[in-house]
């Protein structure tokens, strides 16, 4: 791992593409803007590894597939309030 140190309003370059800036320090935390093409996903890692656990939970088959959507379909529920009922029960 390369470790580099920047200040505030600084700049990294990552090939000819990526920019990354430091735009704010405030305690533990540092506020980052990131500058890329469309084409480069960007991802906080956490994110990147539910996607990652969602992707390989799909590969498996359609028993964990299922499972998946009802999850999601229950914390929707949680979320809105709302019943989501499967389309053959309405």
């Amino acid at each position: 791992m390369l470790v580099l140190t920047r200040r505030v309003g600084e700049r990294l370059r990552i090939g000819p593409d990526i920019e990354l800036a430091v735009l704010e320090v405030r305690g533990r935390e540092v506020r980052l803007g990131v500058t890329a093409p469309a084409s480069v996903p960007i991802h906080r890692e956490e994110l990147y590894l539910k996607i990652q656990e969602t992707n390989r939970a799909a590969a498996l088959g359609q028993d964990d597939l299922t499972g998946a959507v009802a999850r999601a379909a229950k914390a929707l529920r949680r979320r809105t309030g709302q019943a989501c009922e499967p389309s053959s029960v309405r």
